[in-house]
């Protein structure tokens, strides 16, 4: 488990981060490594979240927790590391379907949230517990007890998000999406309190349609976000993503892909921006927008890099939350465009 040493670690600032996806898990697990425990808060996409095989699979938070756990899989991202496939093995020799794979360790934890979930236990409450199984101390929240489904518009029409994502692999053209239940959904236990008593919150290097988009649709939550000083994390780097389709869906939705697409698409949100070195040339174009802006190197390929990247998550978004109040507001609107 990567909880390192209370008594290493700098005193830090109240932070909540909103993650979904590899990217934005590591980038969690190095804040959850830079801060003292009680200090962060990570607020995890579940617009991914299905039903496959009668189970409800929540697959960002899985790969939040696996990741802040220390036991997800080293080379994908995603599911458990030293994972066994026999039951999906079985699976395929009887002719189920095999297209989202889930390996032995990864059902048995679906088998058990699904049994709770039937037995009326909210989401919330049972992330909770596999925290505390798990040995993860910071505090890791879903967005909603309420389902909240993502559908992607395709040229091939609409399509539940694993469906576009995994069993399509992103292949049919982005024209947009929706997320079934918004305005009826609830934040989380813990969501719009964590918000608010914030000092600082941090966007991570996430999809920023599939995995921000729809933890910013929850009611209340973009609200609460006004009034607190926020940095994001560019996932876009060169013009490509890391990992996953959010340079194709800009490009698909008649965007550039790039830096200052991903800052535009949170504009009215931010008061800070990071994005990796390779893009430092579009720094000024961000700064007009009324954004600061750090140039950094943003690759998390190890450890000590998500945690290097952590502290200058931190030390950046330490001067906002310094700042008077009057300082920053004004360059938070109501953004020009939403999708």
């Amino acid at each position: 488990m990567n909880d390192g040493s209370n008594s290493q670690r700098k005193t830090g600032l109240k932070v909540v981060a909103l993650a979904g996806g590899v990217g934005g898990a590591r980038l969690a697990d190095g804040l959850a490594q830079a801060l003292p425990t009680q200090d962060l808060t990570v607020i995890v996409n579940t617009g991914d979240d299905f039903e496959h095989l009668g189970l409800s699979i929540c697959p960002d938070l899985d790969t939040v927790c696996y990741t802040l756990a220390g036991i997800a899989n080293p080379a994908t991202g995603w599911g458990r590391a030293g994972e066994t496939w026999q039951a999906f093995e079985t699976l395929g020799e009887l002719g189920g379907p095999t297209w989202f794979r889930l390996g032995d360790r990864d059902l048995g934890l679906n088998l058990e949230r699904t049994r709770r979930l039937h037995a009326g236990q909210k989401l919330s409450a049972i992330t909770r517990h596999f925290c505390q199984a798990f040995g993860i101390q910071v505090v890791v929240l879903p967005m909603s007890d309420d389902p909240l489904p993502t559908w992607v518009h395709t040229s091939e029409g609409i399509l539940p998000f694993q469906e576009y994502f995994v069993h399509r692999q992103c292949q049919p053209k982005v024209t947009g999406f929706h997320f079934e239940g918004a305005e009826r959904a609830h934040p989380a236990p813990g969501v719009l309190e964590s918000i608010r008593d914030a000092e600082l919150v941090v966007i991570c290097p996430s999809n920023p349609w599939v995995s921000i988009d729809p933890i910013l649709g929850v009611p209340g939550v973009r609200q609460a976000m006004l009034v607190r000083p926020t940095v994001a994390v560019s996932p876009i780097i060169g013009g490509q993503a890391l990992k996953g389709p959010a340079a194709k869906m800009f490009a698909e939705l008649g965007l550039e892909p790039s830096a200052l697409s991903v800052a535009q698409h949170y504009e009215g949100l931010l008061s800070g921006f990071i994005l990796d070195q390779t893009d430092a040339s579009q720094s000024e174009q961000i700064r007009k927008l009324g954004i600061a802006i750090l140039a950094t190197d943003t690759i998390m390929k190890s450890s000590a890099k998500r945690v290097e990247l952590a502290k200058e998550v931190i030390e950046f978004g330490s001067k906002f939350a310094s700042a008077p109040p009057a300082e920053y507001p004004e360059t938070k609107k109501t953004p020009k465009r939403q999708i």
